[in-house]
């Protein structure tokens, strides 16, 4: 996605390119600074939204991939709102100086040289300069009383009709990040049949199981594939980078983008944009521990994840596109196929105990069913990365030094030492902040 700035003053050049630069990752192909109607704004955009982004009508500026993601800033020389998509698939953030002066921006690393306090604008909510209010609210639907049969297909065509809509934005080449799962691989099979080519794209230890899985589905859709195979040295060297992009050290966050910022960047050499299969757990209960007794209404927790994509699924996906100038689309997240996955009854999502069974079901005829029936796995133990990582950081701090260390300056305590190695690295690049709020902790992240 592209990157937006604004300062709520005119004759602000000056910052706005410093923010900018920035924020030059998340474009490549212009620049744009503008001053008009009491504020000076700043954008950066990649080819793939190049007829996508910009001032319309010099009243509004935005990063949007359509109607479905989308960070908009609208003013007037009295006023200005900050508007975020209904699931926070795009970023954005402000704060004020010690005049009051609002700052916004898509990334944090944009913003920390001016303000001293970040916030983010929610998913769903608007912010106009005093008080953020929401406009949208993901919410149980009525269950709807059709077949299963019937479910499935309806639930195929949402989702076709979804990728559609990204390939009428869009112009070939374009890709999809696959890691042998099923919901990359539907999104794959989905791309594939509307377009002359698609390249796909994965990455994963020597002999990894999400590597042999991109493998079988690549052949069967007749992809141009690319493959790369990561060393563990490969993966500690990225880490500095993937923090810096990423704006975290959440421990599964960091760990389960390091695969994906290599995918992004093998990506980039050749497409601007890339279809993700982001969102399809959340909507339907895709993870082992829905299926315990912990959850008897399965709804709720499933609303209750998908509201906290924004934090950190969603800005793995963002951050990892936008470090190397290509844009993600997320079908499984437009608007029909949302409201249509909360209709569907809880019984078709884990049946049998087998989680997805009803997106299993919509997809039994288009892909392998090895990969139809594959177990769900997360992303950095299907690429192979498992515990390396963790067990490696063990032995770099001692006991002692995660006791001395664990607490930070806002109160928070670091989870483990796995969270505070992340941490040192984070700090290396934006220095001691007093202030975190803005950051996402992953729900139910192991400790200690």
């Amino acid at each position: 996605m592209a990157g937006i700035c604004g300062i709520t003053k005119e004759g602000k050049k000056e910052e706005i390119n410093q923010m900018l630069d920035d924020l030059e990752h998340r474009g490549g192909l212009g620049r744009k600074v503008i001053e008009t109607n009491g504020v000076t704004l700043g954008i950066v955009y990649p080819e793939a939204q190049k007829n996508l982004v910009g001032c319309q009508n010099f009243h509004c500026i935005e990063d949007a991939i359509g109607d479905l993601q989308y960070a908009r800033v609208c003013f007037t020389k009295d006023s200005i709102t900050l508007e975020r998509d209904p699931l926070g698939i795009t970023p954005i953030y402000f704060g004020h100086d010690t005049e009051g002066t609002l700052y916004f921006a898509s990334e944090v690393k944009a913003l920390i040289d001016f303000t001293s306090y970040v916030n983010q604008v929610p998913p769903g909510h608007k912010y106009n300069g005093v008080r953020t209010s929401r406009y949208y609210e993901l919410k149980k639907q009525p269950p709807t009383q059709e077949s299963a049969k019937y479910i499935a297909k309806k639930l195929f065509r949402y989702l076709d009709k979804a990728v559609v809509k990204f390939i009428k934005l869009d112009h070939e080449p374009t890709g999809c990040w696959l890691s042998g799962g099923l919901d990359s691989s539907m999104v794959a099979a989905l791309a594939n049949s509307h377009l002359k080519k698609l390249y796909t794209f994965s990455v994963g230890l020597k002999e990894s199981p999400d590597i042999l899985a991109a493998r079988e589905v690549a052949n069967y859709l007749q992809t141009e594939h690319i493959e790369h195979i990561v060393t563990f040295n490969e993966l500690l060297e990225m880490l500095p980078q993937v923090i810096y992009h990423l704006e975290s050290f959440d421990a599964l966050l960091v760990r389960s983008s390091i695969m994906n910022f290599i995918v992004a960047e093998k990506a980039a050499k050749y497409v601007n944009s890339v279809f993700s299969g982001e969102g399809a757990d959340e909507l339907f209960a895709g993870y082992a521990y829905l299926k315990s007794d912990e959850f008897p209404n399965l709804t709720d927790e499933l609303i209750d994840i998908t509201n906290r994509l924004h934090d950190t699924a969603l800005q793995r996906v963002d951050r990892s596109a936008t470090a190397h100038g290509i844009v993600a689309y997320v079908p499984f997240l437009d608007s029909d196929v949302v409201n249509f996955a909360f209709c569907i009854p809880e019984q078709y999502k884990i049946r049998n105990n087998i989680e997805k069974w009803i997106l299993r079901k919509a997809m039994e005829e288009y892909l392998p069913k090895s990969i139809v029936h594959r177990t769900k796995a997360k992303f950095w133990k299907g690429a192979g990365v498992e515990e390396k990582i963790s067990h490696y950081i063990e032995k770099q701090i001692s006991d002692q030094e995660f006791v001395k260390e664990r607490e930070l300056m806002n109160g928070w305590l670091l989870n483990t030492k796995e969270e505070l190695f992340y941490y040192r690295l984070f700090q290396d690049k934006f220095g001691e902040l007093k202030e975190l709020d803005w950051i996402g902790r992953t729900k139910g992240a192991p400790r200690l």
